[in-house]
């Protein structure tokens, strides 16, 4: 038995056949219609299509013949492709020197009759046959070795075209895999923007608030003084005051009788009056410095710039400090009645905050209702109900409903995002409920939530857990 020779180019050539990712795969149908059409057109019992590698004959697809591979140096086809321009027929085994004494020819299978078509690559690499075996001598016609060569062209499109399936696979794959690193580094960039959005909306905030507490503090340091004065020299003056008249009365008792001009001026300023009302008018005074009073007082509490701290304190206190500094918003105007306040508060104890922080949102959730309500239409008076109560879980709740215009759905998802606003230009700066809810659920560790009825009002219910 004569062992074939090695194609000049074969490490090459095993480069090409590795490329295709054919070898040891299972058997598919477009190969085995093309084993089965050349066993036909050749006349023969065996049709093969043969893949030589580095130490085998591998079988693509096989008709009559049930092993899969043979060694290299068996193979009829490892001579075949060393002679890569033409078709290697051998009408008897027998009679040819190169393989009379082939195990192949010896035993099983017994092959006499053999002719392979070289499969070769568009850059000229035979990476095996398609052959026709048959277990007598034969010959075959020219057209049927024709025929055969056109199916081993077939068999390399069919390698091109699998190959280019595989390529084009694993592109989709890789597009994929790319389209989910970017959708994954999108989402990635969005979370980053959101919060440096959030972050933004707080810095703008704080600054704003530490400004407004810092002038709040001052403007209430500046008023208090001029106030306290006042306040304390009214009781002087009402003494003073009280002290002239009753001089006053005495001089009418023992003199009645007083002089034409003198009678004169008590008609022209009405003095009966004027005695009258100068205490009137002193008592207005006492109690508008009172109010002056805690009117500074509230601005202070709701500032409390000196407290960054968690602390223990009156949550009801805050809410009603909050509501006095809005007290000029709530009153009647030309297009509106006065807007009602229904207050709803449970016996709570003191309760461990951040309250500076927390009384910021009852500010914006609060000033929110008012506007719903002044955007309203509806006939009847606006009110704005508060509620308070402790959870059977010790967390505080604050409920804070309005009768105002609602929330539109289209704009539901979007309440608490930074910067979003539904107010004319000027009018707001869309960082009210955004920081709400950061205070709420991020410093707290608590819920803000709300339900709304367009047309009806909204419900905003605050949940902070005991000592969170």
């Amino acid at each position: 038995m004569k062992q074939p020779l090695i194609p000049a180019s074969e490490s090459e050539r095993l480069q090409a056949l590795q490329r295709y990712q054919i070898l040891d795969t299972a058997s598919e149908q477009a190969f085995d219609d093309l084993t089965s059409l050349a066993a036909y057109i050749c006349g023969t019992p065996i049709a093969l299509i043969s893949l030589v590698d580095a130490n085998r004959q591998w079988f693509k697809s096989k008709v009559g013949l049930e092993a899969s591979e043979t060694p290299r140096d068996l193979a009829f086809c490892a001579h075949a492709i060393c002679t890569p321009d033409k078709v290697l027929i051998v009408p008897n085994a027998l009679e040819d020197e190169r393989f009379v004494a082939n195990p192949l020819v010896t035993s099983e299978p017994n092959i006499r009759f053999y002719m392979g078509a070289p499969l070769m690559t568009p850059d000229d690499f035979a990476l095996g046959t398609l052959c026709a075996i048959d277990v007598v001598p034969r010959v075959l016609t020219e057209e049927q070795i024709i025929a055969l060569q056109a199916l081993s062209r077939q068999v390399i499109s069919q390698l091109e075209l699998r190959i280019n399936l595989i390529n084009l696979k694993n592109n989709i794959i890789a597009r994929e895999e790319i389209e989910k690193n970017l959708r994954n580094t999108n989402g990635q960039l969005n979370q980053t923007l959101k919060k440096l959005r959030q972050t933004q909306a707080q810095l703008i905030q704080s600054e704003k608030m530490s400004s407004l507490g810092q002038v709040v503090a001052g403007v209430a340091h500046e008023i208090n003084n001029p106030v306290n004065f006042i306040e304390a020299n009214l009781s002087h003056i009402k003494s003073y005051v009280k002290d002239l008249v009753d001089v006053l009365a005495l001089y009418q008792y023992y003199y009645p009788d007083a002089n034409p001009e003198i009678q004169k001026q008590i008609k022209t300023i009405d003095l009966q009056y004027l005695t009258e009302d100068l205490p009137k008018i002193l008592s207005s005074m006492e109690m508008g410095t009172e109010r002056i009073q805690k009117i500074v007082l509230s601005l202070r509490n709701f500032s409390r710039l000196d407290e960054a701290e968690k602390k223990s304190v009156n949550i009801h206190e805050g809410i009603d400090n909050t509501l006095l500094i809005l007290q000029h918003r709530l009153k009647a105007t030309k297009k509106r009645p006065e807007i009602q306040i229904i207050r709803d508060y449970s016996n709570i104890p003191l309760f461990e905050c951040y309250p500076a922080q927390l009384n910021q949102v009852f500010m914006n959730i609060l000033s929110n209702a008012i506007d719903a309500i002044e955007f309203c239409s509806k006939p009847e008076a606006g009110k704005i109900c508060i509620k308070t109560q402790i959870s059977q879980t010790k967390s505080l709740v604050v409920r804070i409903s309005d009768n105002g215009t609602g929330i539109k759905d289209d704009i539901l998802k979007s309440i608490f995002d930074p910067f979003f606003t539904t107010k004319p230009v000027g009018k707001g700066t869309g960082l009210g409920l955004s920081i709400s809810y950061q205070i709420v659920v991020q410093k707290h560790g608590g819920t803000l939530k709300y339900r709304t009825t367009l047309g009806q009002g909204t419900e905003f219910w605050i949940e902070i857990p005991a000592c969170s």
